[in-house]
């Protein structure tokens, strides 16, 4: 697997009888009437996944929810997959796993990647990421920050959700902060990884993606101008030995 399928999550199922209905998901009160449209990201990105054989599908996000119990957005997203025997493509459940630590959306990119790497022992050749149409401009600096190159990279939006006027205001509000902090190091970003790590899960990426662990550790503002696998030479390819073969093929 070389290619990477980023879904990023953005709630936890409750039900999987009712996924089609807000009662089916743990959700805030600003999500009212999202309920419904998590599982066309959630289809989205298995329909893609099954027309690249070389890709491997993430489901991205943490136990962002206390009422949800530790059941991360990601390994809910799968289940939900699973649910629905992966919408008639049930060859993707074998190259489909979760990342279930990040807590914004630079985290789901960045984690992503750092999953793709525990998972495959290399750095994917191309990424896709589905998730809101209106975030796309967010995910491309957050792409930018992690100097991913823009030909390899593409952003999937799949829907809006019914309060979209409602969120564009906070949305322009967090491509600024975003513009000016790319790494989200400032108080305000943290803050809310905070409140949202209600489990105080931490990540194991810097022992897993050795060569990540400057970038990951990069608080800016300005651009980290340190070496990454996918700016070098034959980047994406870079394996870690294992067992003293090349990397792992399979999950």
């Amino acid at each position: 697997m070389k290619n990477l399928v980023l879904v990023a999550g953005h709630a936890i199922p409750y039900r999987f009888d009712r996924l089609e209905r807000d009662d089916g998901w743990f959700l805030k009160p600003f999500q009212a009437g999202e309920g419904s449209l998590y599982r066309d990201h959630v289809k989205r990105g298995v329909a893609i996944a099954a027309q690249d054989a070389d890709s491997l599908l993430i489901f991205g996000g943490g136990q962002t929810d206390a009422a949800a119990g530790p059941r991360s957005e990601g390994q809910g997203y799968w289940l939900a997959a699973d649910h629905f025997d992966w919408f008639g493509h049930p060859e993707v459940r074998g190259r489909a796993t979760t990342e279930e630590f990040s807590l914004d959306s630079l985290q789901n990119l960045l984690y992503g990647i750092c999953r793709f790497r525990e998972v495959t022992g290399g750095y994917p050749a191309r990424i896709v990421v589905v998730g809101w149409e209106f975030k796309g401009p967010r995910f491309d600096l957050h792409r930018r920050a992690l100097r991913f190159p823009a030909a390899r990279f593409r952003y999937e939006g799949v829907n809006n959700p019914p309060t979209l006027d409602e969120n564009l205001p906070f949305e322009k509000a967090r491509a600024a902060l975003f513009e000016r902090d790319p790494y989200g190091a400032t108080s305000e970003p943290a803050r809310k990884r905070e409140a949202r790590n209600v489990f105080r899960r931490h990540h194991g990426y810097r022992e897993s993606c050795p060569e990540l662990v400057a970038l990951l550790g990069h608080q800016g503002p300005e651009l980290f101008a340190g070496p990454l696998p996918w700016s070098s030479h034959g980047g994406g390819r870079q394996r870690r030995a294992r067992g003293g073969r090349a990397g792992n093929k399979g999950l």
